[in-house]
């Protein structure tokens, strides 16, 4: 029997629901997922394995032009990404704007194959969206183009066929049995970040980051320390809000989702420290995981 493996790489602006289609795809939530932009900040990889074929999704973040170092090492990430894909999944949404850019143009010139998803189907109507099929199929005409709805799992099934039809025939990249190359600490930072998304406005989710500085584990419970890093003083205070209130609230939902992730009883405390000018520090965005 042939054995087919290959690289699928995400990619599209910030905001279209890639991280949503990558937990569909995979089957698990691995990408964390909230209505702001620029969730998602890490090359983040997810394995679907069988007898026959294993196929190594990448979520990466949403592509833009860069403000400050943090969202300099995030393109990294997606740079990465366009240059090692087996089959690439552009996509697009049937609500955002129709713009040129370069990685439109690289795809157009890819000899990789190329899928273009319109997400969100669900919130345009049948005349529109066969209007941006057509734009699509002329801005990339070596591209297969596929109407999806991620949030509702309209057309996935079709899209995961697709890709295992595009796969190169190999022998499989990890071991049969891993689901990402990211640690549990890793993922445990994430969930912690993506409350702070959920719980927090304006730009306070945008200037904080998560470290785990401690994991145990025994028999009973996980013990995780975790510090939440922010810019200023007064993000400090909002993050902890009234008589720590709002920090509790938002510990709560992230131990909530860390126990149904590691299936275990979890004593989670986090703690707030300011880390000033964070986002365009070389040497701090290395200790955070940052190139």
């Amino acid at each position: 029997m042939s054995h087919k493996a290959g690289f699928v790489n995400i990619i599209g602006k910030p905001n279209v629901g890639k991280s949503t289609l990558m937990n569909e795809l995979v089957g698990e939530k691995l990408s964390i997922i909230t209505s702001k932009k620029q969730t998602t900040r890490h090359r983040i990889l997810g394995i679907v394995n069988e007898d026959d074929y294993q196929i190594v999704f990448s979520d990466t973040p949403g592509y833009l032009k860069p403000n400050y170092k943090l969202q300099e090492s995030m393109m990294k990430f997606v740079e990465s990404a366009l240059l090692d894909a087996d089959v690439f999944l552009f996509i697009t949404a049937a609500d955002e704007h129709d713009e040129e850019d370069d990685v439109v143009e690289r795809l157009k010139e890819t000899d990789v194959p190329v899928i273009v998803v319109i997400n969100k189907i669900d919130l345009s109507d049948q005349k529109k969206i066969e209007k941006l099929y057509d734009i699509w199929q002329k801005k990339i005409p070596n591209a297969t183009i596929l109407p999806l709805s991620a949030l509702h799992k309209f057309n996935v099934d079709t899209l995961f066929k697709l890709i295992l039809e595009l796969l190169p025939e190999s022998p499989p990249y990890y071991p049969k049995d891993e689901l990402t190359d990211k640690t549990m600490r890793f993922f445990v930072s994430e969930i912690i970040r993506e409350k702070i998304f959920l719980n927090y406005h304006e730009e306070v989710p945008y200037s904080t980051e998560v470290i785990v500085d401690s994991y145990k584990e025994d028999d009973r419970i996980i013990r995780i320390m975790a510090y939440i890093f922010v810019v200023r003083e007064s993000q400090k205070a909002i993050i902890l809000g009234h008589k720590g209130n709002a920090i509790k609230k938002a510990a709560t939902a992230a131990r909530l989702d860390i126990e149904e992730f590691v299936d275990k009883k979890v004593f989670l405390e986090i703690r707030v420290k300011v880390s000033k000018d964070w986002r365009d520090d070389p040497t701090k965005l290395k200790h955070f995981g940052y190139d």
